[in-house]
């Protein structure tokens, strides 16, 4: 069974006024709530079960699946509504949600992107697949030849972070935000606290894992994290649609 996990549990500040009365997944782009069109592109790539957190205004999101039927999918909620819990201990608490047995594709809820979900499905011997692009920004991936993650670096600041003291790196790129998790590394949370990031903790882990890229040089991805996204928001589904057409 294939299964997803979609983060909506932001505040979704940037987006406000609109947030002050709804969540950011149920922002309308082309006519739908961002969540319907994560939850649609899952669907159409044979995923079955997706996992969905929830903190602001979490009922308006658990309402809006319920009038839908959840889609005919298999759609559990993972409630943050005491606490956000960031990226990493958003997976954490979520995994008895999961089929312990699959990979769970992680996918935010304000991404748009013209990304294949098949490519990404089965990590095959990796233990974790993130998929990244060359795009110009200020905060990068490293990885070596072999495409094996070692480390992360912010440009602006000359950071790194590395679990290597020598990091030793061939490639650079940008995270999507878009990656799949395999069951052997879930149970490397249990000893992680209730919130973190989980970019930190593949970086923890990279060294003694296999965590890898899956470089996508034609990526088109759009964060619809501001008001004056959501117009551009608006022509990547025009565009998109246009291609699914031809």
């Amino acid at each position: 069974m294939k299964q997803a996990m979609i983060f909506a549990a932001g505040l979704g500040t940037r987006l406000k006024p609109l947030t002050d009365t709804m969540p950011k997944a149920l922002v309308p782009v082309g006519g739908q709530p961002l969540l319907w069109h994560v939850v649609m592109k899952l669907k159409a790539a044979g995923y079955e079960r997706i996992v969905v957190n929830v903190h602001h205004f979490a009922q308006q999101i658990i309402d809006y699946l319920a009038a839908n039927q959840n889609f005919g999918l298999d759609i559990r909620i993972s409630n943050e509504t005491q606490q956000l819990l960031e990226t990493g201990g958003g997976i954490r608490k979520a995994v008895p949600l999961f089929d312990r047995d699959e990979p769970v594709l992680v996918h935010n809820v304000d991404i748009l992107s013209n990304v294949d979900f098949n490519e990404l499905s089965y990590p095959g011997h990796a233990d974790a697949l993130l998929l990244v692009s060359p795009r110009t920004t200020s905060r990068y991936l490293l990885f070596d030849h072999s495409d094996c993650l070692v480390g992360w670096t912010n440009r602006q600041t000359g950071e790194v972070k590395s679990p290597y003291q020598d990091v030793r790196y061939s490639q650079m790129l940008a995270f999507s935000g878009i990656h799949v998790i395999m069951p052997e590394l879930l149970g490397l949370m249990n000893t992680w606290p209730d919130r973190f990031p989980i970019i930190d903790f593949y970086l923890h882990h990279c060294a003694e894992t296999d965590i890898r890229c899956v470089v996508k040089d034609d990526l088109r991805l759009l964060d619809v994290g501001k008001l004056d996204s959501l117009a551009e928001a608006e022509q990547f589904i025009r565009d998109c649609d246009a291609i699914s057409k031809r």
